[in-house]
């Protein structure tokens, strides 16, 4: 029999794996928490009515902002995502999302790590 030709619906050959090279729009190596100033936002725009608080910019490499954002998310119980941005001067940077309005208790835990955190907006 004679196979069709178009587009494979299902096969049973396993995926290839992909490894994903890091983005040159992410940072490269983290800077020290005393060298930032990052700001925390209430943002609720475009998000259905839901209340997302924003930090950032923050310098970090990928696994630090990923830990970082892990113990945010099981400090305040929601969850959480983890964008890419940039800083004033255009290089990479990361920006924390944290579901619900947390923005004074995330202030704290950055002036807590040594982070020179500003509370921003309304």
């Amino acid at each position: 029999m004679r196979p069709k030709s178009g587009r494979t619906v299902y096969s049973t050959e396993a995926p290839v794996a992909r490894r994903e090279a890091p983005s040159s729009q992410e940072p490269a190596a983290s800077l020290p928490p005393s060298s930032q100033s990052p700001r925390v936002r209430r943002e609720k725009a475009g998000r259905g009515g839901k209340t997302v608080t924003v930090v950032g910019p923050l310098v970090l490499a990928r696994p630090e902002a990923e830990a970082l954002l892990a113990s945010w998310k099981r400090m305040c119980g929601g969850g959480g995502a983890l964008k890419t941005g940039k800083t004033a001067d255009g290089s990479p940077a990361f920006e924390l999302e944290v579901q619900g309005d947390h923005a004074e208790r995330l202030v704290a835990e950055l002036v807590k790590a040594g982070y020179k955190a500003k509370r921003a907006g309304g």
